[in-house]
């Protein structure tokens, strides 16, 4: 009985050292500030933000990006307190050089869909305007990490709606877009 309780733990062991290892996504965290451009009322206004998500098994991953623009549409003076908010799920694909632990860079490109909601108060004299639409955004970036858990992100999305209330079909293109460049912390 002896003999075999040794065999049996002995072959445990080589079964955990042989095994091997699972996959661990790689979640993170990222604070950013911004600017809009590429649309006439948001060009070089700022924007801030956060992302959360994970890279499961390093290359593809999904997160969730909130990122906030006062005064979009120009100062409150003009057109009253105003603002875009998107909220949006992303689907992200990069590709870790350098591997998913310690330094290195990970380019990645991502997609997703999500809210855009789009509020100007009105300033005197004009209504008050609220839109929520279903949006989308698109864009390409890259992360760069000096240590297992800290590093920097920059990244360029183009934000989209994809509703018009002049239309009859439910889901096109709508007018209203524009670009949006961040650079911030990632944490990990």
């Amino acid at each position: 009985m002896r003999r075999s309780f040794k065999a049996l733990i002995s072959a445990a062991v080589v079964a955990l050292v042989a095994a091997p290892t699972s996959a661990r996504a790689d979640g993170y965290v990222r604070p950013f500030i911004g600017a809009n451009f590429a649309a006439d009322s948001a060009s070089g206004k700022s924007n801030f933000g956060v992302g959360a998500g994970y890279m499961g098994a390093g290359i593809a991953g999904a997160e969730f990006d909130f990122g906030y623009a006062p005064n979009f549409f120009g100062s409150a003076g003009n057109f009253g307190d105003n603002n875009v908010m998107t909220a949006m799920g992303n689907l992200i694909v990069g590709i870790p050089v350098g591997g998913t632990r310690g330094s290195g860079i990970r380019p990645y490109g991502t997609i997703g869909l999500g809210l855009v909601r789009t509020q100007l108060d009105g300033a005197v004299g004009f209504p008050k305007i609220a839109n929520k639409d279903l949006g989308l955004n698109a864009g390409i970036g890259v992360m760069g990490f000096f240590s297992d858990h800290a590093g920097i992100r920059g990244d360029v999305r183009y934000f989209r709606n994809l509703s018009d209330e002049n239309s009859t079909n439910t889901v096109q293109f709508g007018g209203f877009h524009f670009w949006r460049a961040s650079f911030g912390v990632v944490i990990r």
